[in-house]
C-alpha cells in the first residue's frame, strides 16, 4: 500500500508542479501589480485593489467555466478515444471565444458599481480605467484556458509553466516602464498595470499555439489542422458541465471581492491591507489548487478507463497531500505575517492591518485546501452541481451575512457588535464560510466515490 501511495503521489506531483509554477506566475502578475503600485502611491494601490477585485471575480468565473474542458478531454484520453480530442478542442475554443467576449462586456459594465461605493472621485476614475483597459485580455484568457485544459489532460503541463513564466516576466518589465514612466515611456500608474496584463494574455495565447505546433507530443491530437464551424450541441454539453464550476468559482471569489468593495467605505488603509492579505492568500492557494487540477485529470482518466476504485484512491492521496501542505502554510503565515506585509508596502498603517488580516488567512488554510481539493476531485467524476450549491450556501449563507454583521454592525439588526469590526469582521465571516465548504465537500466526495464503486461493481 505504501508503494502505491508513493507512486500515485509522484504521478500527481509530476502533473501538479509545472501547473503550480504556472499558476504562481499567473498570480504573480497580480502580486507585481499590487507591490509595484504600492510603492508608487496609496491612491494607485487602492485603485488597483478595487479594479483587481472586479477583474478577479470575472476572470475566475471564466476559468471555472473553461475547466470543463479538462474534465471532458481527460475522460476521452482515459478511454483512448483520441480521434475525438481535436474536434472537442476546436469546439472548446469557440466556447472560449464566446465566454471571453461576454466577460469583456460584463467587466466594462461592472465599473458602474464604483459609483455607489462613496469613493473619492480620483480613485473612482483610476479604478474604472484599470478595468476598461485590462478587459481587452479576457477573450484571449478564455481561449488560453481551453488549450490549458487540453494540454493538461494529456499530462503535458510544462508548456503551462514556461508560458506563464514568460507572461510574468513581460508583465514586470512593462509594469516598470508604464507605472513609473521609465526610459521615456508615459507614467500611467495603475493603468500601466492593466495594459501590461491585457496585452500579456494575448501573447500567452499565441505562445501556447506556437508551442503546440512545434511539439511532437500533440501531433496525434493536434486541433489546428482545419477550420471547423461551431457545433452547438458540443458547446452546450461542455457549457452545461462548466457553468456550475464557473458559478462555484464565482461564489467564492465574489465573496472575497464583495468584502473588498464593502471595506472600501472605511478608507484607503483598510482597502489596501485587505488587498495585500487577499493577494498573498491567493498566492499560497495555488499549491492546493494545482494539486486539484492534477486530481481532476487523474480521476477523470481513471473513470474513463472504468476504474472507480483507482479514482477514489487517487482522490484521497491528493487530498492528503493538499492537507499536509496546508498545515505548513498556516504555520508559515503565522510566523512571517509582519515580514509579508512589509514586502508589499512601506505604509506603516497598511502594514499593521495587513499583518492582522494575514492571521485570519493562516487560520483558514486547512479549510481552503480541503474545499478546493475535494471539489476538483468531484469534478473528475463529472459532477458539478452539488459543489456549486455547497459553495453558494457556504459563502452567501454564512460568510457574507456574518461578515456584514460583524464588519458593519448594522443598527437595524436585532443583535450586532457595539462597534463595527470593519475588515476584521469580514475576514471572520470568510473563515466560517470556507470551513463549511471544506467539511461538506469532503463528506460529499466520500459519499460519491463510494457510490460510484458500488455502481460499477
Amino acid at each position: 500500500m505504501k508503494t502505491r501511495i508513493r507512486t500515485e503521489a509522484a504521478a500527481l506531483w509530476n502533473i501538479a508542479w509545472p501547473v503550480l509554477i504556472g499558476q504562481l506566475a499567473t498570480v504573480g502578475m497580480g502580486v507585481a501589480d499590487v507591490a509595484m503600485t504600492g510603492h508608487l502611491s496609496a491612491d494607485d494601490l487602492a485603485s488597483v485593489s478595487l479594479g483587481a477585485n472586479v477583474w478577479a471575480i470575472i476572470l475566475v468565473t471564466v476559468m471555472g467555466i473553461m475547466m470543463a474542458v479538462n474534465t471532458v478531454i481527460a475522460h476521452e484520453v482515459g478511454a483512448e478515444n483520441h480521434e475525438r480530442v481535436p474536434h472537442m478542442v476546436r469546439q472548446s475554443l469557440w466556447l472560449g471565444l464566446g465566454v471571453g467576449l461576454i466577460a469583456c462586456l460584463l467587466l466594462n459594465i461592472s465599473t458602474l458599481i464604483f459609483n455607489y461605493l462613496q469613493l473619492d472621485d480620483a480613485i473612482n476614475a483610476k479604478a474604472s480605467q484599470f478595468v476598461h483597459v485590462i478587459s481587452i485580455g479576457m477573450p484571449a484568457f478564455a481561449m488560453y484556458r481551453a488549450l490549458y485544459g487540453y494540454t493538461t489532460s494529456l499530462n503535458q503541463t510544462k508548456p503551462v509553466m514556461m508560458i506563464a513564466l514568460g507572461g510574468l516576466s513581460f508583465n514586470i518589465v512593462v509594469n516598470w516602464l508604464f507605472i513609473y514612466g521609465h526610459l521615456g515611456f508615459p507614467k500611467l500608474g495603475s493603468t500601466g498595470c492593466a495594459l501590461a496584463t491585457g496585452v500579456g494574455l494575448w501573447l500567452m495565447l499565441g505562445a501556447m499555439v506556437f508551442w503546440m505546433r512545434r511539439s511532437t507530443v500533440y501531433h496525434s491530437t493536434f486541433p489546428f489542422t482545419h477550420f471547423e464551424a461551431p457545433n452547438w450541441t458540443e458547446i452546450r454539453s461542455t457549457l452545461r458541465l462548466g457553468l456550475p464550476i464557473g458559478i462555484t468559482y464565482f461564489a467564492e471569489v465574489s465573496a472575497f471581492g464583495a468584502v473588498g468593495l464593502l471595506i472600501a467605505r472605511f478608507g484607503v488603509v483598510p482597502v489596501s491591507a485587505n488587498q495585500i492579505a487577499l493577494n498573498f492568500s491567493s498566492l499560497v492557494f495555488m499549491v492546493p489548487m494545482s494539486l486539484g487540477i492534477a486530481l481532476t485529470t487523474r480521476v477523470g482518466q481513471a473513470l474513463g478507463e472504468g476504474d472507480a476504485v483507482r479514482a477514489r484512491f487517487v482522490s484521497w492521496v491528493g487530498f492528503a497531500l493538499s492537507m499536509g501542505f496546508a498545515v505548513l502554510s498556516a504555520l508559515g503565515i503565522m510566523l512571517m505575517r509582519d515580514q509579508i506585509a512589509a514586502a508589499y508596502t512601506s505604509d506603516l498603517a497598511v502594514q499593521a492591518l495587513a499583518s492582522e488580516l494575514l492571521l485570519y488567512a493562516a487560520i483558514f488554510q486547512l479549510s481552503d485546501a480541503a474545499q478546493v481539493t475535494a471539489s476538483c476531485a468531484i469534478r473528475g467524476y463529472k459532477v458539478t452541481r452539488t459543489p456549486m450549491l455547497i459553495h453558494l450556501m457556504a459563502f452567501y449563507g454564512f460568510a457574507l451575512p456574518l461578515g456584514c454583521l460583524l464588519g458593519l454592525a448594522p443598527e437595524w439588526m436585532p443583535w450586532h457588535p457595539q462597534q463595527a469590526m470593519e475588515a476584521r469582521g469580514f475576514w471572520i465571516g470568510l473563515v466560517l464560510g470556507l470551513t463549511v465548504a471544506g467539511v461538506l465537500l469532503t463528506l460529499f466526495l466520500q459519499r460519491l466515490s463510494t457510490r460510484r464503486i458500488r455502481q460499477t461493481a
